[in-house]
């Protein structure tokens, strides 16, 4: 064991939970929209930090850079693809959406903002989407639990199941108390750690890489048209933006439409210089590392982490390591909390309570529903037969990218579309989706089939139903020309 390495990890874990608790202290005072939404009041530099660190988890420093040093640049399409639809939903539908939610009674979610854009009183559609959410949440925790495990047995001894249990506790600790600003300020701060891990590991290793063993890499790795299915799906996964709640809600809850533009220019330049970096990770550590580690890095997505240790002292490479640890938790505590507002506000408050709870309830219920879904996750991780990092996250994202976005995306520029295509949508997006994984594949990932037969779906059903209401249209009229107030 490394206690210079320890040491690191262990302050960096107390920090995180220190920001819990003052956020606990704040969110006292407040109410339900200050614990599940920040109560809107999140700046430009946190919103962008917070949404790309959301998204980039451990699979940014794990999976893909593994994905690329064992296959080759064929997989690099999976960072172009993320690029091109993270920008165009900061373009897009960033604004759209938070003047939207604003206009359509406040929503504090995704499903409760879908029911209420079309002014419905049917429950269906939370119901619908919180089952969605805590599926796929679950399967994407445990991603990032599984990282923190791999992480902690591999760079100080501590056994799997036990890093596991602890990772979950500090996550579900700031979660639970301190809610969507201790997320949020927690994502901030990972965010620059992880940025700055991702720039310092590459550039040491090119320094110390022997050029030479390029020569001796399959012909095909350097060829990123080899298989133009890998080209295909790996496009494919910027789709998945439109419609995942964890990142989209930060659009929801930034103070003021007027700084998205600089929250956009801010975190899509972030995410470019993560998604090339950690591209340059994966070839770089295909150079630098010997052979006899190949399959251990398959095997564990441990190339980041070999990297690291072989090439910094301790102190240094404890502190470049936390950034795993930052980007598993700040994933996490984003779904977790996104999970556990979507049933306390769209499915326990409605339905359950008929909308009798109150906020300190709620409040509660969600931090239930925390722990909960940490639980379930705990037991996903620990199967050996679950899959890898990139796995899980590939699985969690194709779902939620095909049940929402289609919807979302109609929703914020179609005046024609209804509840029920929504609805229609939505469900079509999610069984196809899990029906092309389990049993069809054709080396397509099944965001494409699942994103394409819910747009095409969504738009039949809202044509081939009743037209929407007037009130349903003027609401629209207001959103698009919605100015939020100095």
């Amino acid at each position: 064991m490394n206690y210079s390495e320890v040491a690191v990890f262990v302050v960096y874990l107390a920090f995180m939970i220190g920001i819990g608790v003052y956020f606990f202290i704040k969110t006292k005072t407040g109410g339900e929209k200050t614990y599940f939404l920040g109560g809107r009041k999140m700046g430009p530099f946190v919103t962008a930090l917070s949404a790309g660190a959301s998204d980039m988890s451990a699979w940014v420093l794990m999976g893909l850079p593994t994905s690329i040093f064992a296959a080759g640049l064929g997989k690099v399409w999976i960072a172009v693809g993320l690029l091109i639809g993270y920008t165009l939903s900061w373009i897009f539908e960033a604004k759209r959406l938070h003047n939207f939610s604003i206009k359509a009674k406040d929503s504090i979610t995704i499903p409760q903002y879908l029911t209420n854009r079309f002014l419905s009183s049917s429950k269906a559609l939370q119901i619908i989407c919180a089952v969605v959410f805590l599926i796929a949440y679950t399967v994407y925790a445990a991603s990032s639990i599984k990282a923190c495990g791999t992480l902690f047995n591999k760079v100080i001894g501590l056994d799997t199941t036990v890093a596991m249990y602890l990772a979950a506790v500090v996550i579900i600790s700031y979660t639970f108390l301190g809610g969507f600003s201790a997320v949020c300020w927690t994502d901030f701060f990972q965010g620059l750690l992880i940025l700055g891990a991702m720039l310092i590991a590459p550039i040491f290793a090119v320094n110390l890489t022997d050029f030479a063993k390029a020569g001796e890499l399959p012909a095909d790795y350097w060829n990123p048209l080899a298989d133009w299915k890998t080209m295909v799906s790996g496009l494919g996964w910027g789709l998945g933006y439109f419609g995942m709640p964890h990142i989209i809600v930060r659009f929801m809850s930034i103070r003021s439409s007027k700084e998205i533009k600089k929250s956009g220019v801010i975190a899509v330049s972030w995410t470019t210089l993560i998604l090339v970096f950690a591209a340059i990770i994966g070839i770089i550590g295909r150079l630098y590392l010997p052979s006899s580690e190949y399959q251990d890095v398959v095997d564990g997505s441990l190339v980041f982490v070999n990297m690291v240790r072989e090439i910094f002292p301790a102190l240094v490479s404890g502190l470049l390591l936390s950034a795993v640890l930052a980007a598993s938790m700040s994933t996490a505590d984003s779904q977790l909390l996104a999970a556990s507002s979507a049933f306390a506000a769209d499915v326990y408050k409605p339905v359950i309570r008929k909308d009798k709870s109150s906020d300190k309830e709620m409040i509660w219920v969600g931090r239930i529903v925390v722990l909960a879904i940490s639980l379930v996750a705990m037991f996903i991780a620990l199967n050996p037969n679950a899959g890898s990092i990139m796995d899980l996250v590939e699985n969690a994202w194709g779902l939620f990218g095909a049940a929402f976005g289609p919807a979302i995306l109609l929703s914020l520029y179609w005046k024609r579309m209804n509840f029920a295509g929504t609805v229609a949508g939505i469900v079509t997006g999610a069984v196809v989706d899990i029906v092309w994984l389990m049993w069809i594949g054709l080396g397509i990932y099944e965001i494409i089939p699942g994103f394409f037969a819910g747009l095409i779906v969504s738009i039949i059903v809202s044509l081939a139903t009743a037209a929407p209401s007037k009130e349903v249209t003027d609401l629209f009229d207001e959103a698009v020309s919605y100015v939020d107030p100095e």
